[in-house]
């Protein structure tokens, strides 16, 4: 679905607790997180003005998005 949320919290409701205190306590993931949120934020803009970049570009961004995801939940779940 193009402009959908995909926030960390959004991904992971049910480790909102985990999540806020990883970034209380653990300043790489708060910086890795900024940036995953960040590049949703980027990726959704760019599907609701109708992905004006070309489809490697945005392909790359939501690969990028998809490794940090998963580097996060790692660590969520580590």
């Amino acid at each position: 679905m193009l402009g959908e949320n995909h926030s960390l919290l959004s991904e992971f409701p049910e480790m909102k607790d985990a999540i806020t205190s990883l970034v209380k306590t653990d300043e790489v993931f708060a910086n890795d997180m900024a940036k995953y949120d960040e590049l949703d934020k980027e990726i959704r803009k760019l599907e609701l003005d109708g992905s004006p970049i070309d489809d490697g570009e945005m392909h790359q961004l939501k690969h990028d998005r998809a490794v940090l995801k998963d580097s996060l939940h790692q660590r969520l779940v580590g």
